[in-house]
């Protein structure tokens, strides 16, 4: 794992992961509840134009997370490629929940933003907010794989110096 390009791949990883995790923890934190504190019409409105935004951001924070974990897990051995496997599932999970739990939804909302959200709207958000809310936690789990990896690395590099 001290082969620079490794090394180099584990940053990646870390850099690109912990964006992912972060953007959708400040989306669970911030964005949601704010969704649920404003009049329907402005939730609809700005759910629309922050997906256009996140359509190219988030699905390259996702590319980029699990290319480089997948690469890295071909890289190492033993725990470690365990690790960085289980970061690449959790981070695809990621993406395959997005894509067909949020997206689909993302595309009735635009539709409801132009006219009138439907009789029994409420439900299809909150189904929105739980995908969201899977998606939130495989992300930050497999930050979580990647952080004990390196700090790993890093305290096997400290021993061996010592």
């Amino acid at each position: 794992m001290n082969q620079p390009r490794t090394r180099l791949l584990l940053a990646l990883s870390l850099l690109s992961t912990g964006l992912l995790a972060g953007a959708f923890g400040y989306g669970a934190a911030n964005l949601v509840p704010t969704f649920n504190s404003v009049p329907v019409e402005m939730r609809l409105d700005f759910h629309t134009e922050l997906m256009k935004m996140n359509r190219i951001t988030m699905q390259g924070a996702m590319a980029v997370s699990a290319l480089s974990a997948v690469a890295l897990a071909a890289l190492t051995r033993e725990r470690a490629r365990v690790l960085t496997a289980a970061a690449a599932f959790l981070t695809i999970t990621s993406f395959l929940i997005t894509r067909f739990g949020n997206v689909p939804i993302n595309g009735r909302i635009k539709q409801w933003a132009a006219t009138a959200p439907p009789a029994g709207y409420a439900k299809i958000l909150s189904r929105w907010e739980l995908f969201n809310d899977a998606r939130t936690c495989t992300a930050m789990a497999a930050f979580a794989l990647l952080i004990l990896l390196a700090l790993g690395q890093a305290g096997r590099r400290a021993t061996e110096h010592h």
